[in-house]
């Protein structure tokens, strides 16, 4: 897989956890989570980035996907495959 993932994430999060548990069924080795939790200016980074407040915000390579419900609507609709592999 060619794009890089990163994930906004916190420790106690359902939702990080199903979107990291989804990602790696597709072959997704390595995400580079970001703790909002312990970096509370990275929260603020993810807010100004995103316009969102929740976790899991993710991106895959530049695209942001958004939370878990994107991430799986991507996946059901085939998708998330090749954004996964870069195209």
């Amino acid at each position: 897989m060619g794009a890089k993932v990163r994930m906004y994430s916190t420790a106690v999060c359902p939702y990080c956890n199903m979107a990291e548990r989804l990602l790696k069924s597709r072959g997704v080795d390595e995400i580079e989570k970001i703790r909002v939790d312990l970096e509370p200016e990275q929260r603020a980074l993810m807010m100004e980035k995103t316009g969102r407040r929740t976790v899991p915000q993710i991106y895959i390579g530049d695209t942001h996907v958004g939370g878990f419900d994107d991430l799986s609507a991507l996946d059901r609709e085939g998708r998330l495959d090749a954004l996964l592999q870069g195209a």
